[in-house]
């Protein structure tokens, strides 16, 4: 395994594999390892040099925590893409450095199974699955945490020797604690994840056609426009109101909407246009979908355009929405500012996003509200790392430029646009009765800090909830050193 150094013509290809152009990383060399056992010798040299190690799947980490100039040697496992079933196991192992999309296409083309995991086909899945991962399939199946069956890692014990761990869910399982961890801890905190093994919890039989879900037989998407000239702010507060009533109405397990997914588009005025987008599995979808538009976009009164197309599952994964994954999209700087809702948004949230989204301000920002619940919300908090379980909506505030002259105009606007939506709770959507704290697989660097969290709860809260304590312990025993860290990385208890 050869260091990829400055000099060297892959390097700029490498050190530059990044989603978010915000950030820039310039690592001594670069290692790309193909077995567990090189993970271990990388780790073990970087640890033996005193360099600062990081691991890299798909790239598409939205802070700075991979492409961070403090970081010496960066471990791309974007060359580990083995997919297969264990049979000694009964689930399938998927290897860190595959992508979202290859693993779709491996589940369905050999054992015609699925899943649930994030929306782009490029997200790697080793730090993807470990933080919870959520997709179109969510309220569905549920997060792709919630079907790990075991992790592998590569970390470094407290005299300084990396070796390879395996822990799995079996109650008399050692290592149970580290596979815990795992189920929604988020990347960069134990270790480097080699390998996952998958398989739905009450799957105890040997057939891999049955040890996840089935895939669906087919995908309905549908696509809505509205020109927002057409919108004043009582049609713009119809359509919020709309869309978290029935997000509110249909977030339980057992709703008929379970296999419809959607999420609200409120683009910057800017933009032109405000969409919904979303998609439903089974025979009901034409039905499914009518209906969930007859609540939400029928009442507003104003004329709208609608698509709704019906495809294949692995079509539809590999290729899902192209428009929201279209050229250019490589090159963007963005910031994203998540969070969970318990129910829908008040009269003053409403007024406050359509001040921000009707602003005189030359950007490309907009509020995104993703419907959430369904099979999510049948699992404890505390049964996995990932602890918000009775959520009905996930939604985030984004910009995106490429000019670096938007850059100061865009991050003021999101981050005030942010922290006015949550006025009586320190600007940031603190455990409460409407909201939940915010996802780890969009990690946030605002949130720990106290100009823009005066909220007096620590970032890790918001994240992790009360199962913090219990992550630490579990980086105490298994990174005592702390190697592995970043920004918003979890610290061994004091």
């Amino acid at each position: 395994m050869e260091k990829i150094t400055l000099n060297d013509i892959r390097y700029s290809d490498l050190a530059g594999k990044r989603f978010n152009k915000r950030f820039a990383g310039k690592p001594e060399y670069i290692l790309l390892p193909e077995s567990t056992k090189d993970v271990v010798d990388a780790v073990q040299e970087a640890v033996n040099s005193k360099r600062r190690p990081v691991v890299r799947s798909g790239g598409h980490c939205l802070e700075g925590f991979v492409s961070d100039p403090t970081v010496q040697v960066l471990i791309d496992v974007s060359l580990m893409t083995g997919i297969y079933y264990d049979a000694e196991k009964a689930a399938f192992a998927v290897e860190a450095g595959a992508t979202v999309g290859e693993m779709y296409r491996r589940l369905f083309l050999g054992w015609g199974v699925v899943l649930p995991a994030g929306e782009h086909p490029g997200i790697g899945v080793g730090g993807h699955i470990l933080g919870g991962a959520f997709g179109f399939l969510c309220r569905e199946y549920g997060l792709a945490a919630d079907y790990l069956y075991g992790v592998e890692l590569v970390t470094v014990d407290a005299s300084g020797k990396a070796f390879s761990v395996i822990a799995t869910r079996e109650a008399d399982d050692p290592n149970r604690e580290l596979w815990w961890a795992h189920t929604g801890g988020g990347g960069g905190n134990f270790g480097i994840v080699t390998r996952y093994w998958l398989r739905s919890p009450d799957s105890n039989g040997t057939d891999p056609f049955s040890a996840l879900p089935k895939a669906p037989a087919s995908i309905s998407t549908f696509r809505v426009a509205w020109d927002w000239k057409d919108f004043d702010e009582l049609s713009f507060s119809r359509l919020v109101q709309n869309f978290g009533a029935w997000s509110l109405q249909n977030s339980d397990s057992d709703s008929p909407y379970k296999p419809l997914f959607s999420i609200l588009f409120l683009n910057h005025r800017n933009l032109g246009k405000i969409e919904i987008k979303g998609l439903s599995t089974g025979t009901n979808a034409p039905r499914l979908i009518d209906e969930h538009l007859a609540a939400i976009a029928k009442p507003i009164g104003l004329p709208y355009t609608s698509q709704i197309e019906e495809s294949s599952w692995l079509r539809f994964a590999l290729n899902p929405f192209p428009e929201l994954f279209q050229p250019g999209f490589d090159n963007v700087q963005a910031k994203i500012k998540d969070a969970f809702f318990r129910r829908p948004f008040s009269d003053s949230q409403i007024a406050t996003a359509y001040k921000y989204l009707t602003a005189d301000v030359k950007i490309g920002g907009m509020l995104g509200m993703a419907t959430y619940g369904g099979k999510v919300n049948t699992v404890s908090p505390d049964a996995t790392a990932s602890a918000q379980r009775d959520c009905i909506l996930d939604v985030a505030c984004n910009t995106g430029w490429m000019d670096p002259k938007g850059a100061a105009p865009s991050m003021d606007w999101v981050r005030n646009f942010y922290k006015d939506l949550f006025p009586d709770s320190g600007g940031v959507p603190v455990p409460n009765q409407q909201t939940d704290g915010s996802m780890i697989n969009h990690p946030d660097t605002d949130l720990a800090s106290p100009e823009w969290n005066q909220s007096g709860i620590p970032w890790y809260t918001l994240y992790y909830k009360e199962n913090y304590p219990r992550l630490q312990k579990v980086k105490a025993k298994w990174d005592p050193l702390d190697i592995f860290y970043h920004a918003l990385s979890i610290r061994a208890a004091d």
